[in-house]
């Protein structure tokens, strides 16, 4: 992206890939964001929108955050310097913030997820969620409050047009 005048870069997020069975299988109680330390044909591969967070999954290891399994394929104009796909990238937070994510997922049932994967500013970043797993009956009222809550607006719709 060029500068514009007075050298400000606009904070325009341009979306990646997003992890949509997160809000299907987990309660989302956190939201973060960090950056990502990415080799240079894993940026090419995300600038063509290509990557998966479908089963990726994030920890804290020796004072630093890690994402595992997020897969970023190969760049199809790399070399033999490409990457592995699905390599642990590491994640840059501030201290105080790792330590609190530390001490959250001690508590049992809670884990960190990737919620989306995004480029803001021309840097590559990664909203991690703190989330608590769903049991199936938890899942089932969800899909149902979700079908009423559809019923309701198309009989709403339905009466406006009378």
């Amino acid at each position: 992206m060029t500068p514009r005048a007075g050298g400000a870069i606009p904070n325009v997020e341009r979306m990646v890939a997003v992890n949509r069975r997160a809000h299907h299988d987990y309660h989302i109680e956190e939201t973060l964001e960090g950056g990502l330390v990415l080799t240079g044909t894993e940026v090419k591969a995300l600038r063509a929108g290509r990557a998966s967070l479908q089963e990726a999954f994030a920890k804290v290891e020796g004072g630093e955050v890690w994402i595992h399994r997020m897969h970023i394929p190969p760049y199809e104009a790399g070399n033999i310097f490409n990457h592995d796909p699905l390599r642990p990238r590491k994640v840059l937070l501030h201290r105080r913030e790792i330590e609190r994510l530390r001490a959250r997922v001690e508590q049992r049932g809670y884990t960190l997820i990737p919620l989306r994967l995004y480029f803001t500013r021309g840097l590559a970043k990664v909203e991690l969620g703190v989330a608590r797993g769903k049991r199936e009956v938890d899942k089932r009222e969800a899909i149902a409050a979700r079908e009423a809550a559809r019923q309701i607006a198309r009989a709403l719709k339905e009466r406006r047009r009378r």
